[in-house]
């Protein structure tokens, strides 16, 4: 049998795997031994060096040499076992939560120990809990680790031992031999072969660049990572190839009816929002499908443009389907759209998961009839029992709270007589173009990079919960002033487990220190009758003082809401925060944001509310959101499966995009096998869009 031949025969042909083993391999997708080689470790330990304890660091992952002291139980709130280790230039407490006996009379027999783990700062001064240890005697001269270890991803059952073990096997398989190279060499020249590339990775050699592999910046782990981009690109170009082969209704723009509409509203559009509308209207008139996210910052006007799209749709007989992640969103999309529309004749209307049986008949039968012109929901908007008669568009708003495939499905409603419905896609999320061109690589895109006039800057001051009192003196002289005010609590409710202020506490606390303020609260669990009330109440300015949970991170404009008070606004990521800040500074009064942390502070809090503090620019925030925490989060749980990397790092690589962008292209269109080979190699099926 060749090598090649070898390197796909099955995992359980390696030593050690059976049938159990071979189960959990299956449930990472791990079958053959190719398999295995790019089963690529997520990151590395450097056992290299010996550390000084007077060198050591909270926060720091390294080895420590010493000789134990004591050994001994400890009782506070857990009982443990610390072990108390000195070398030449000072101690460090070793500590265990579990243990037994045995463990215990082997520690107080041993002379010293090697350990490898965190250190951490505990109450007897720098400690490491449960480090990996080896036993040294007083005259043993135990040598360092000589290669980085390699650390993979794994799943219970499967420890890293095994996984050296399963990796050692492969690459002797591998040994001198040649994985086939799939990215055609005149594309992409002078770069890493992809055996010594895997060979590096696993087992980093003596003398490796330490520092350059923990940064992921080696040649070798380039090769890969430009291999996986293009990969990741090629599926998404496939996905917009696949969809731009389906037939749509061309709309014709009706300028006229456009003039009608604009000529009612109090504001003129923005230089930005008619040249965004203009990319929909071209799009539109296509035979095929758009498919187009539009990006702008808060308060940038989007709800303008999707509602000059929907308009373009109705006009043509078709009807329109407005998806919004939340209950409270998609209420205000309808006043909103309902108020704009409805001296044109245009009929719209809602549907959520709490429309009554009755009325919920009433609209579905008005909807595959084609009276219902412009539909406004939820997630409700998925339920099979939803059909439409003539779904010319679909919009989706805060795209990052939905998948790709929620999205398409979305479309499938739609499709008739060959045809699909045109998609608009928007976030108030600004996404870094880095990010945009990778996750997004199946749309079009847009940028409404203009705030309307009038709109003033909102000064953010960051302020520690001691300084609450005068926080709570601010409200009361805002709401003298006739200003409204709005206090966002991350949790409705007390926990033991966060230590968040809940919503409801706090809305007591301040009715009790400021009675002459009219204050109500609401959060997600009220009925949406309930919250529609206390948000009409407080946009008329019956209400001053509004106690929300994030439930008003999106949707929710009160001009005269001018300070926004965030309590533990260290939990929230920046792009959550720039979005609540939203809320105010849509007048003309001077706004402010009061981001209000509990003490003590991680290294991550203070560098999020230091850019809140620095910046209103939702694109410079998210750029430094994307670097802070990468771009799963920043994309959202759902939508992480379509940039489920393993590898390549967007932040860490984006000089690469540029050259992956070019490289796919030509690959699709002169070596379609070898893009069918490299999807197969990095993509597991369920995320080859396959479905779409």
């Amino acid at each position: 049998m060749s090598r090649d031949n070898r390197l796909e025969q099955s995992v359980r042909t390696l030593r050690g795997v059976g049938p159990k083993l071979a189960s959990k391999l299956e449930a990472l997708n791990i079958q053959t031994i190719t398999d295995v080689l790019f089963h690529l470790p997520l990151r590395y330990q450097d056992r290299t060096r010996i550390t000084p304890i007077a060198a050591l660091r909270p926060g720091m992952d390294t080895v420590v040499d010493g000789v134990l002291i004591t050994v001994k139980q400890e009782f506070g709130r857990r009982r443990s076992l610390a072990c108390k280790l000195r070398d030449d230039s000072g101690t460090i407490t070793l500590r265990f939560f579990h243990f037994n006996q045995a463990q215990q009379k082997a520690l107080e027999r041993a002379w010293g120990l090697r350990c490898y783990g965190e250190i951490r700062a505990g109450r007897s001064g720098l400690e490491m809990y449960h480090p990996e240890y080896q036993v040294i005697d007083e005259n043993e001269d135990l040598p360092t680790d000589d290669t980085l270890t390699p650390i993979y991803p794994t799943t219970d059952g499967l420890h890293q031992a095994s996984w050296r073990s399963l990796t050692e096997q492969a690459l002797k398989i591998l040994g001198n031999g040649q994985l086939p190279e799939l990215i055609p060499h005149e594309l992409l020249p002078h770069r890493v072969a992809l055996a010594d590339a895997l060979r590096f990775l696993h087992r980093p050699p003596p003398h490796t660049p330490v520092d350059q592999v923990l940064a992921g910046e080696h040649p070798c782990q380039q090769r890969l990572a430009v291999e996986e981009l293009l990969a990741h690109h090629l599926a998404l170009l496939r996905l917009r190839a696949r969809q731009r082969r389906h037939k749509a209704p061309a709309m014709r723009p009706d300028r006229a009816l456009d003039q009608r509409f604009l000529a009612t509203l109090p504001f003129a559009p923005t230089a930005a929002q008619k040249r965004v509308n203009e990319d929909i209207r071209k799009d539109l008139a296509q035979p095929h499908p758009m498919q187009r996210l539009v990006q702008g910052d808060v308060g940038s006007g989007k709800t303008l443009v999707a509602a000059l799209a929907a308009l373009n749709v109705v006009a043509n007989r078709h009807q329109v389907a407005l998806m919004a992640p939340t209950e409270l969103l998609a209420e205000q999309h309808y006043r909103t759209f309902n108020g704009w529309f409805e001296s044109l004749g245009i009929n719209v209307e809602r549907l959520s998961g709490r429309t009554t049986a009755s009325r919920r008949k009433e609209l579905l039968a008005a909807l595959v009839a084609g009276e219902t012109d412009l539909l406004i929901g939820t997630h409700a908007l998925f339920q099979d029992d939803v059909a439409f008669g003539s779904l010319g568009l679909v919009i989706i708003d805060e795209q990052h709270r939905f998948g790709v495939h929620q999205r398409l499905s979305l479309s499938e409603k739609g499709a008739a007589d060959s045809r699909v419905p045109h998609q608009l896609i928007m976030t108030a999320t600004p996404i870094p173009r880095t990010l945009a061109m990778t996750a997004y690589a199946d749309l079009d895109y847009s940028v409404i990079d203009e705030l309307p006039p009038g709109r003033t800057p909102v000064t953010t001051t960051v302020s520690g919960t001691g300084r609450r009192p005068e926080v709570i003196e601010g409200v009361r002289r805002a709401c003298a002033e006739n200003r409204q005010v709005y206090w966002v609590c991350t949790l409705i409710e007390e926990s033991d487990v966060l230590q968040a202020n809940a919503a409801e506490a706090v809305a007591a606390e301040l009715a009790e220190a400021l009675p002459e303020v009219r204050s109500a609260l609401v959060h997600g669990r009220i009925t949406g009758q309930e919250r529609a009330q206390i948000m009409d109440a407080f946009k008329a300015g019956d209400i001053q003082l509004l106690v929300a949970t994030t439930v008003i991170e999106v949707g929710v404009d009160v001009p005269n809401a001018s300070l926004m008070v965030i309590e533990n606004a260290e939990r929230l990521g920046l792009a959550q925060l720039h979005q609540l800040r939203g809320r105010v500074g849509r007048g003309r009064t001077a706004s402010h944001c009061v981001l209000l942390y509990q003490p003590p502070l991680s290294q991550l809090g203070r560098e999020r509310l230091e850019a809140m503090r620095a910046t209103n620019d939702g694109f410079v925030l998210a750029e430094r959101d994307l670097a802070l925490r990468g771009p799963g989060e920043l994309l959202g749980t759902r939508q992480t499966g379509t940039l489920n990397l393993r590898f390549a790092d967007i932040q860490r690589d984006q000089a690469l995009i540029k050259q992956v962008q070019n490289v796919a292209e030509r690959m699709l269109d002169a070596y379609p096998d070898a893009v069918d080979a490299l999807l197969e190699r990095w993509l597991p099926e369920r995320e080859r869009y396959a479905h779409a």
